[in-house]
């Protein structure tokens, strides 16, 4: 009885391990999964796909499945190895899955070695490498022959009319219940999970961006993981209903066997250890994790400490900035040490990465070293309002590789942090935001100058942006070819309004010189002729002067063009 007993128990651990195979694996997997993605990944060092291999050689055991079923693992005998007795045993018993088939499994001896016997013809022979957990050759032959006989019963049943048309409409209440998920998801991230997120990201000013960049980063962060949970759900629905089916089990089965084969193998060898497809984007996730947390936990400490210090903005960025990647750098590092990977193998990869940069990437370098220097030297800061080249505008960020300019037109310029460097740069915010503006003014000659003087500080002193110190100063530049040439200097504390400042104080000055009666002048030219009367013409200009008399438009005259004076001087 207790024989039996202990027979029962064994049974039932080895149907715990091994009968639900795929649905066992599928839990594993989730679980080994969430338990990497959380913590154990920072406390245990990564096994290689190149370490698995050598494990799975060492055991040299090969599954017996039915259907998509893994039932037990052989290993090699004398003749045959494993993967060769496993694949001589799957085609007997699916041979024996018809349902007209009897189910006759029975053991017996042969050559000291059990044999089971399946409807009279041989299947297999238990070895004393097939003993498992401290079974005797007999116990384990009665194990899979208890394992076979449900097995061999379950094929023949999942193959019947009733239990396909069971399975059919439980996989198309399966399906159905994936397509609300799938809507229930989409509503759910973009509604509920999108407002719940916005709390814990800072408000920015916009500048008029209906779209700002952190929104749009959050929404493409959104989009992607909506993405994957709904890949993992049909991914899920279509493996469920796959092993509805004992055909489709068999094909998933065997996809899913090539598909781990393919990932697992190793595709990168550094320090003598190789790394699979997995390991690889595992730690790509992770570095990618990283950046995001760096840039948010920058972006928090600028938004929520920095401000409140009342620090200038640029030295705010420049923090910032330094703190993100010496977090990037720092973290990077821990990653990889972690991962496995010893850095001191990257030595070769380093010296060619830095021929690299010499070669194909110095404008990289070039404009990153140009970032660095920007950043502690700090010539221009955001906020500043410069003029480099044909640019005008104020500084929004400076990066490593590139620094952003927002024209007064509201057009972002990225100009490569190098040009800052390497060509004279204006920044009319540099220690001071106070500029001058000068307005070349030129009067008719004749007016009073005394007059005009004043009539331009005036203008200077009604104008809210003009600064009242600095005072503002009229000087007379000179006599120029028909006007009396002056220069109004003012101060304004905003550069970035200079071109509006400007256009006010013309409208101004125009208004009061019309007001006071101070002409502008507009270009004169008078044209001596010097000759005897009367005037000898050449025959070409009488053939043009008769032309132009006879042209219909002879008469009509410009009385807006300038005037000339003839003077004929007799000599």
């Amino acid at each position: 009885m207790m024989k039996i007993f202990d027979m029962n128990l064994k049974i039932f651990k080895q149907n715990f391990l091994r009968l639900p195979a795929h649905f066992r694996d599928f839990k594993v997997g989730v679980l080994i999964g969430i338990i990497l993605a959380l913590s154990s990944f920072l406390f245990f060092h990564p096994v290689s796909a190149q370490e698995k291999t050598i494990e799975g050689f060492k055991q040299n055991t090969a599954p017996v499945t039915l259907d998509g079923r893994r039932l037990f693992k052989v290993s090699y005998s004398e003749d045959f190895t494993a993967q060769e007795r496993a694949e001589i045993i799957n085609s007997k018993l699916q041979s024996a899955t018809s349902p007209q088939e009897p189910i006759n499994i029975e053991i017996r001896p042969s050559n000291e070695s059990p044999t089971i016997w399946l409807n009279n013809r041989y299947l297999l022979t238990v070895t004393g490498r097939d003993s498992q957990a401290g079974n005797t050759q007999q116990e384990q032959a009665e194990i899979w022959r208890i394992e076979l006989q449900n097995s061999l019963a379950q094929a023949q049943k999942e193959r019947s009319m009733k239990f396909l048309q069971v399975a059919f409409i439980r996989s198309l209440f399966i399906l159905v219940f994936a397509l609300f998920c799938h809507w229930v998801l989409g509503r759910f991230w973009q509604s509920t999970l999108r407002i719940f997120l916005l709390r814990f990201i800072p408000e920015k000013p916009s500048d008029g961006d209906e779209n700002p960049r952190h929104q749009r980063s959050l929404d493409l962060f959104l989009s992607l993981t909506l993405a994957s949970v709904r890949v993992g759900i049909w991914a899920a629905t279509i493996l469920y209903i796959a092993n509805q089916f004992p055909f489709t089990r068999r094909l998933s089965y065997q996809i899913t066997g090539a598909l781990i084969s393919t990932f697992t193998a190793g595709i990168l060898t550094l320090d003598k250890k190789s790394y699979s497809i997995p390991d690889i984007l595992f730690l790509v996730g992770l570095l990618w994790v990283l950046i995001v947390s760096a840039k948010v936990f920058t972006d928090l400490l600028q938004s929520r400490i920095l401000n409140v210090t009342g620090i200038n903005r640029g030295a705010q960025e420049l923090i910032a900035v330094i703190v993100r990647y010496c977090l990037i750098f720092i973290g990077g590092i821990v990653l990889l040490q972690v991962w496995g990977l010893d850095l001191s193998s990257l030595t070769i990869l380093a010296s060619a990465l830095g021929v690299g940069i010499g070669f194909g990437f110095q404008d990289i370098a070039k404009n990153f070293g140009s970032g660095i220097v920007l950043l502690f030297e700090r010539p221009i800061q955001v906020g500043d309002f410069i003029e480099i080249g044909e640019y005008q505008g104020i500084v929004e960020r400076v990066g490593a590789r590139s620094t952003v300019i927002k024209t007064l037109d509201m057009i972002s310029i990225i100009v490569p942090n190098s040009r800052f460097l390497e060509r004279e740069l204006i920044n009319w915010d540099y220690d001071h935001p106070v500029s001058g503006v000068r307005l070349p003014v030129g009067v008719a000659y004749g007016s009073n100058i005394d007059a005009v003087k004043q009539s331009l500080l005036d203008v200077a002193k009604v104008n809210p942006d003009i600064l009242a110190m600095p005072s503002p100063q009229v000087l007379f530049k000179g006599f120029g070819d028909s006007s009396l040439d002056f220069e109004l200097r003012v101060w304004i504390s905003q550069p970035s309004r200079n071109l509006i400042i400007r256009s006010n104080l013309y409208y101004q000055i125009e208004a009061i010189f019309r007001q006071r009666n101070i002409e502008i002048p507009f270009p004169k030219r008078d044209l001596h002729v010097r000759g005897s009367l009367p005037i000898e013409l050449s025959s070409e200009l009488k053939d043009l002067l008769i032309r132009l008399s006879q042209s219909p438009n002879n008469g009509s005259s410009n009385l807006d063009s300038p005037t000339q004076n003839l003077d004929s001087h007799k000599q």
